[in-house]
């Protein structure tokens, strides 16, 4: 690889890691090990060749395209969580990933299925990474950051909110979200 393709390797990545909260090769990755999956049936859950996957892992290619795709990420990393704490099993969780993968991306604030936590209210994570999802899917990291600093000197909150949902990491907005609830 020469100069000008590392560059623009690690600019994708970081592109990534701003849109998404890490690369995604390093997501693809621990959810390929979390869940038992090859590339092969991530790509396919996900709604994705076999070689844009690649792509995306390896830095050639930035951004997912599609925001139903990017929600069914969330979903498999959300299914991956559920796995590795023991509340799904091996079973469920390959059902639940045919369920993923026919999924079209609808909204996690219709309460439904794996995106509710025990009382049916939709999980503070999931509603946070919707909100991202929307952002993002609208606007890269660098157009957000600057309609929040043009918003900055009369819109403080309305700055701060694009900034950390827009650009900023997912562990972030949880934070901001439960700070601003009642």
């Amino acid at each position: 690889m020469d100069a000008a393709q590392q560059e623009s390797t690690a600019r994708a990545r970081e592109l990534q890691r701003s849109w998404y909260g890490e690369p995604l090769g390093a997501l693809f990755r621990r959810l390929i090990d979390d869940l038992g999956l090859n590339q092969a049936r991530l790509a396919a859950v996900l709604g994705l060749s076999a070689p844009m996957l690649s792509q995306l892992m390896s830095g050639q290619r930035a951004k997912i395209g599609n925001p139903a795709v990017v929600q069914r990420v969330q979903s498999l990393q959300d299914l991956a969580a559920q796995v590795c704490d023991g509340s799904v099993s091996a079973g469920e969780a390959t059902d639940r990933m045919d369920e993923i993968k026919k999924s079209q991306g609808g909204s996690v604030l219709t309460g439904t299925g794996q995106t509710t936590n025990s009382s049916g209210a939709p999980t503070v994570r999931r509603v946070v990474r919707e909100i991202q999802s929307l952002l993002r899917s609208v606007a890269a990291a660098g157009d957000i950051i600057d309609a929040a600093a043009a918003l900055a000197p009369t819109q403080p909150e309305l700055a701060e909110f694009l900034r950390v949902y827009g650009a900023g990491r997912t562990s972030e907005a949880v934070a901001h979200y439960e700070a601003h609830q009642n």
